[in-house]
């Protein structure tokens, strides 16, 4: 193996107009110099999610690249984590009906929702099962201003808890999937605006953990919440990854949401995902999100 790889060996090539990129001539199962991983983390900020293709990364290098950018999560607040590794949450989605076919940004239920999230794909199928991801900041940007300076006022209750009244009519495996992920029941209050805290970029803060916003009715909240999303899911916010085995995706989690597209039947498709920690989110006029429900200390440690 040759020494650290340094940030002069590789190309960053934009991939939408407004979030996407593929980072050209990374072998992350090498060692990385200082430089890189800076680098790496200020395409991050700026593409909002980067993609590496064809990686040759086992479970131990897999966490060793996550770790380089912070403290990692564990696995997840309430699934079970891989085994003999507490930081990788486990995806076979060949083996259970459960998808992750919503809009999200990962963990929004607690307190400190992840900084970032690195996916690897082990398996995919021959056609379907791709990505999207949309970008949060520039939905925010795209607000008419009453909009806007609605949003920014705002602040919504996130939880894992899912309405039992749709739970009851799903098949059995996922029931059973969303028995443990509600195992233990999370909520917090975040701002629906916050202010990113490396890029001073402002973004929406929503995702399909957002259950109402504060001081409106459900009804009143659905209808705002729909009308926010729409902007997230515009064509020009989006980017879409085909996955080849071996691909590598690192998103900014404090700006971005995403979409795994569950069009690919009962074929296998099985990804792992580690998280790394994140901080506190804070709204334009300094109000910090707060948990109301559940401990997640073990899950989360205080970013760097």
């Amino acid at each position: 193996m040759n020494g650290p790889m340094s940030s002069s060996n590789f190309d960053i090539i934009q991939l939408a107009g407004r979030i996407g990129a593929e980072i050209v001539g990374v072998d992350l199962s090498r060692a990385l110099a200082d430089g890189v991983i800076a680098e790496v983390r200020k395409a991050v900020v700026r593409h909002k999610v980067v993609f590496f293709r064809d990686q040759k990364l086992d479970a131990d290098a897999h966490v060793a690249f996550a770790r380089r950018f912070g403290p990692l999560t564990t696995a997840h607040p309430t699934v079970p984590s891989l085994q003999d590794n507490a930081h990788i949450l486990d995806l076979d989605y060949g083996r259970s009906a459960a998808r992750a076919n919503v809009w999200h940004t990962d963990v929004t239920f607690v307190e400190r929702p992840p900084f970032g999230s690195v996916l690897r794909a082990l398996v995919i199928p021959p056609y379907g099962g791709d990505t999207l991801w949309g970008n949060t900041a520039a939905a925010y940007e795209d607000l008419p201003a009453p909009l806007r300076t609605l949003a920014e006022q705002l602040t919504a209750v996130h939880s894992n808890a899912y309405d039992y009244a749709v739970t009851s009519q799903l098949p059995e495996d996922v029931k059973a999937y969303r028995a443990v992920f509600e195992s233990t029941v999370y909520e917090t209050v975040h701002p629906l605006v916050h202010v990113h805290p490396e890029s001073g970029e402002r973004a929406l803060l929503m995702g399909g953990f957002v259950r109402q916003i504060r001081d409106l009715s459900v009804t009143e909240s659905a209808d705002l919440l729909r009308s926010l999303q729409a902007y997230v899911t515009r064509p020009e916010n989006t980017v879409r990854w085909r996955w080849r085995v071996g691909d590598v995706a690192f998103w900014d989690n404090r700006a971005t949401q995403h979409y795994a597209i569950a069009d690919y039947g009962t074929q296998p498709r099985h990804v792992q995902r580690v998280t790394i920690a994140g901080d506190v989110p804070v709204g334009i006029r300094g109000e910090k999100s707060r948990p109301l429900k559940g401990d997640a200390s073990k899950y989360s440690p205080l970013a760097a």
